[in-house]
């Protein structure tokens, strides 16, 4: 049975790199020379704003296909743009999974009930059409939800995750500098928010756990808060955690490596700006060459995380 946390874990083994490339594209992060091929291409602007995200996010995933195990395209980036942004993001997302690799799908989802019975159909799972056959509209192998609704809100797509081995990212610990208005609230019982839906989590997950031993309901776990995050891993041992914070947001690699288990594993670290706009602060290089600065950067951020994880800071 297919298992998006064991899937994970052996990509990341494999390329020895627990980073996860963030694509949250703007017009003003993609070299002119493809805004002008885009409006050459294309008469209409909205189509050309959408194919030249397509063909900057495409240079950028073969760029680092053989290094990086998993892109994150942030879905606001994309439906800011409109129909045609939602087309590049589809495109964007079929092109990473033909080069093998695994997609999670940034989108915060957060409802209940039947919505989000539709959310998880169409983002991770599939959707029945006029002819009766299913489909897969968004093809997503993980998405971003936002636990704080309940089981009402989750369960939907832990439903998808047991049936069809995807996986999902639970909100625990944000990177935001205000996340401590609300989640750092003491209950009661004493316990912190984020402990208590740390703790969700972790219990959530117990029907998701494959065999590498990490669970497919994990995490989101902020670079920034990173003695906390080595509490959330004492409470979540199970859950895959996502680690987003790292780099234009402040945290270096001891910070983000916080919540890895003592073997190393179990979290993946997320880079968005830092590797789409690397080629806006080499000035040895052509905009032309923007994809080569995204690997280097990529290269280093491998580098110094492995190394990080060598020589633990936070335990």
């Amino acid at each position: 049975m297919k298992n998006f946390a064991d899937a994970l874990v052996r990509a990341i083994a494999e390329k020895n790199n627990p980073t996860v490339m963030g694509l949250d594209p703007r017009l003003e992060y993609i070299p002119e020379h493809i805004i002008e091929k885009a409006n050459l291409n294309f008469d209409d602007p909205e189509t050309s704003t959408a194919q030249a995200i397509l063909m900057f996010n495409k240079e950028l995933i073969d760029a680092v296909q053989d290094i990086v195990p998993a892109i994150k395209p942030q879905f606001a980036y994309y439906e800011m743009y409109g129909i045609e942004g939602l087309r590049a993001l589809k495109a964007t997302i079929d092109y990473a999974k033909s080069k093998g690799m695994l997609v999670i799908a940034d989108a915060k989802r957060n409802d209940i009930g039947t919505t989000a019975t539709a959310y998880a159909a169409g983002i991770i799972g599939q959707t029945t059409i006029i002819d009766g056959s299913t489909h897969e509209m968004i093809g997503a192998d993980a998405v971003t939800v936002n636990g704080y609704l309940g089981i009402d809100g989750i369960k939907p797509f832990t439903d998808v995750c047991r049936e069809s081995g995807k996986g999902i990212f639970a909100l625990v610990r944000t990177s935001n500098p205000s996340a401590v208005d609300l989640q750092d609230l003491e209950l009661s019982d004493g316990r912190k928010v984020y402990e208590a839906m740390a703790q969700k989590v972790e219990e959530w997950g117990v029907d998701c756990i494959g065999d590498e031993g990490f669970s497919s309901v994990g995490a989101v776990v902020g670079a920034t808060w990173p003695e906390q995050a080595v509490a959330i891993r004492k409470l979540m041992p199970h859950a895959m955690i996502l680690v987003p914070g790292y780099g234009a947001q402040g945290a270096g690699p001891d910070q983000a490596v916080a919540s890895f288990t003592e073997d190393g594993r179990g979290s993946i670290v997320n880079a968005s700006r830092s590797l789409m706009c690397a080629w806006m602060k080499r000035d040895d290089l052509a905009p032309e060459d923007f994809a080569k600065a995204t690997r280097d950067e990529a290269i280093n951020m491998k580098n110094k995380l492995n190394a990080a994880l060598k020589d633990r800071k936070y335990v």
